[in-house]
C-alpha cells in the first residue's frame, strides 16, 4: 500500500516556479484553460453569427426601387464612385398633426426638395449641389426645372437627366423624404449646428437664433428647406443643405453614438427603413457613403455648388437658373475624369 503511494507520488513533476504536473507532464490546471479558451471561441462565434444576421436583416430593411436603366447614349461608367443623393418632400408617414408641427403643407405626392451629386475618387470627396431651378434639357419633354424630371418620371428619370447633363455615370441612389429625415435626426440625439445669424420664415416654421446649437428633427428639417429667409433664397439654402447632411454624418459615426446603442440602433434601424436606394444597392454601400460624409464635415474634401450662369424666365416654367456653360463644364469634366476640381471652381475661404 505504502509502496503504491510512493509511485503515485513520483509520478508528479516539480516545475521551477513550484507547480506540479500530472503523470504526462501536464499542468494540474492546463483543463481549466482549455476550457475557458473554449468558453471564449463560442462567444466569438455567436456575436460573429449574431453581426451577420443583424447585417442580413438591416440590408433587407431598405427600401428598394428600379433606378437605373441602359439608354442609348448613357455615359459609360467613369472612375471613382459616383452618388445622387436626393432629398423629396414627401409627407408619406407624417400624421396630420405632425404635419401641422413640421409645417410641410398638405401636398400630395413628393417632389425633389434637393439634389446633390457626390464623387468618391482618388482626390477625395467632392459634394455638389444641383439647384432644383436648374433649366436643363429633360429626355422626352421640353427643357425644364431640374426638379420637374422627377414629377415627370421619378428616379429613373431623374437620373437619366442628371447624367446627360453632367455627363458622368451614376452608379447609385439615395432618396429620404421629411419623415425620414426628422427620425434620423432625432435618433442621433440632435445635430449641433453654428448659425451666423438669426433665422425666422414661416413657410418652414423655422424659428432660430444665433450662435451655436443643437438642431432636433423639426428644426433640422426648417433648416434644410428655408429658404425665403435668405437673399440668395435657393443659393444659399444649398449651402445649408451640404452643411447640414455632413454635420449629421458625423454625428452619426462619431464614437457617441457607434457605442451607444440606445442611439445606434433607432438611427441604424430609421435609416434603413427610410431611405430609398437603387434595387443593387446594399448596407455596404451605404457604409462607403456616410464615410464619404464624414470626411466632408472634417474638411478632407470639397463641398460646392455648380457653376452658375444667371437667371431667366418662361412664361411656361417661371423664374429659373442657368448652369455657366465653362463652369460647369469644368467642374463635370473633372470629377468625370477622376481629376482635382480646379481652384477657379473652389469657393473662397
Amino acid at each position: 500500500m505504502n509502496d503504491w503511494a510512493d509511485n503515485r507520488q513520483s509520478d508528479a513533476r516539480p516545475y521551477a516556479d513550484g507547480r506540479t504536473g500530472g503523470r504526462d507532464g501536464a499542468p494540474a490546471g492546463g483543463g481549466r484553460r482549455r476550457h475557458w479558451l473554449r468558453t471564449v471561441l463560442i462567444v466569438i462565434l455567436v456575436l460573429l453569427l449574431l453581426m451577420i444576421g443583424a447585417y442580413f436583416y438591416l440590408d433587407s430593411r431598405l427600401n428598394r426601387i428600379d433606378v437605373f436603366s441602359d439608354y442609348p447614349g448613357r455615359p459609360g461608367d467613369t472612375p471613382g464612385t459616383n452618388w445622387l443623393v436626393v432629398g423629396s418632400d414627401s409627407r408619406e408617414g407624417l400624421s396630420s398633426a405632425e404635419r401641422k408641427k413640421l409645417s410641410t403643407g398638405k401636398a400630395e405626392g413628393k417632389r425633389t426638395d434637393s439634389m446633390m451629386l457626390l464623387h468618391i475618387g482618388d482626390h477625395g470627396t467632392t459634394l455638389v449641389s444641383l439647384p432644383r431651378d436648374s433649366y436643363v434639357p429633360i429626355p422626352g419633354h421640353d427643357p425644364n426645372k431640374l426638379n420637374a424630371a422627377y414629377a415627370f418620371g421619378g428616379p429613373k428619370l431623374l437620373v437619366r437627366t442628371v447624367e446627360q447633363a453632367t455627363k458622368i455615370h451614376i452608379d447609385h441612389y439615395a432618396e429620404i423624404g421629411f419623415a425620414g429625415f426628422v427620425g434620423m435626426v432625432d435618433s442621433v440625439g440632435g445635430v449641433d449646428m453654428c448659425i451666423p445669424q438669426p433665422i425666422k420664415d414661416k413657410a418652414s416654421g423655422l424659428n432660430l437664433k444665433a450662435g451655436c446649437q443643437k438642431l432636433n428633427g423639426p428644426q433640422a428639417l426648417g433648416f434644410v428647406r428655408t429658404r425665403h429667409a435668405f437673399a440668395s433664397q435657393d443659393l444659399q439654402r444649398v449651402q445649408n443643405q451640404r452643411k447640414f447632411l455632413a454635420a449629421l454624418t458625423h454625428k452619426a459615426t462619431s464614437p457617441g453614438t457607434l457605442l451607444n446603442p440606445f442611439r445606434i440602433v433607432p438611427f441604424v434601424l430609421r435609416s434603413t427603413d427610410d431611405f430609398s436606394v437603387d434595387q443593387d444597392d446594399h448596407l455596404y454601400n451605404l457604409a462607403g457613403f456616410a464615410w464619404a460624409m464624414r470626411g466632408l464635415s472634417s474638411g478632407d474634401g470639397l463641398t460646392t455648388t455648380v457653376p452658375l450662369g444667371g437667371n431667366g424666365y418662361s412664361p411656361s416654367v417661371g423664374s429659373y437658373l442657368t448652369w455657366s456653360p465653362t463652369g460647369s463644364a469644368a467642374l463635370f469634366r473633372a470629377l468625370r475624369e477622376d481629376q482635382p476640381v480646379p481652384k477657379s471652381l473652389r469657393p473662397a475661404g
